[in-house]
């Protein structure tokens, strides 16, 4: 999907998941005024109906561009989400780092999304990274995203001709129920959006990871009817 390329200074890259924050991010990046060219990852995702989630996201927020690239991070495996001998937690949040840790993927994407943005001369790029309801993961963290902007300025030759590149991480400090309203606010619809990492084939989410729990509790807190499908919603209440 593409229309016609608006003025550089005008274009951003968004890295578009599919789920929950990076709708919303995209939301934001229109808002501010940005023709948003959204880029997909299909890394080996256990969670493929996150990527159909994407693309329909990309169509209601009127995306200048939706592409996806495809990664075969399954072949290092070492998470829950690309490794099948690797069991997904679902009893709960606990502290740590968890097993759905993907080994250095924001640094993955993040470095296809500048790649991207050279070639569109754009200066920005947005990513929907949260350090407040979070994972653990630490490619979500306020210092992880300045010592890539840094490396990014360091690494292309737009920046080194004087075209610097922004990392923007617009929810890097708000809570879920934050981000629900502020996506509310911009009138996106959350029933598109897949955040679960076991989700159906018909994008039915879980109930019982640990994503579903951060959703679940992010509208909760919203006051916020929850929309999400759930594959069975009596168990997804009962396990939680």
């Amino acid at each position: 999907m593409s229309r016609p390329l608006s003025e550089p200074s005008k274009r951003c890259v968004v890295l578009l998941s599919g789920g929950l924050d990076s709708a919303t991010t995209l939301a934001i990046a229109r808002a501010s005024g940005f023709a948003c060219h959204c880029l997909s990852v299909d890394y080996g995702q256990r969670h493929h109906s996150e990527l159909r989630a994407a693309a329909a996201v990309a169509v209601a927020l009127a995306a200048s561009e939706h592409r996806i690239v495809r990664l075969r991070l399954e072949d290092f495996g070492g998470s829950a989400l690309t490794d099948p001998a690797v069991a997904l937690p679902v009893d709960g949040l606990r502290p740590g780092i968890p097993a759905t840790y993907v080994p250095a993927r924001n640094t993955v994407m993040l470095s296809l999304a500048i790649a991207w943005a050279e070639v569109l001369r754009s200066q920005d790029v947005f990513i929907g990274v949260n350090a407040v309801d979070y994972s653990g993961y630490p490619d979500c963290r306020p210092e992880y995203i300045a010592a890539f902007e840094r490396m990014a300025n360091l690494a292309t030759k737009a920046a080194v001709g004087g075209s610097a590149l922004r990392i923007h991480a617009p929810l890097i400090d708000l809570g879920k129920a934050e981000i629900i309203r502020r996506g509310i606010e911009l009138g996106l619809d959350y029933s598109i959006t897949v955040s679960c990492y076991q989700a159906d084939a018909a994008g039915r989410a879980c109930g019982v990871c640990d994503s579903c729990r951060l959703r679940r509790a992010g509208f909760a807190a919203a006051g916020v009817a929850d929309p999400t499908p759930y594959v069975n919603h009596q168990d997804a209440e009962a396990r939680r």
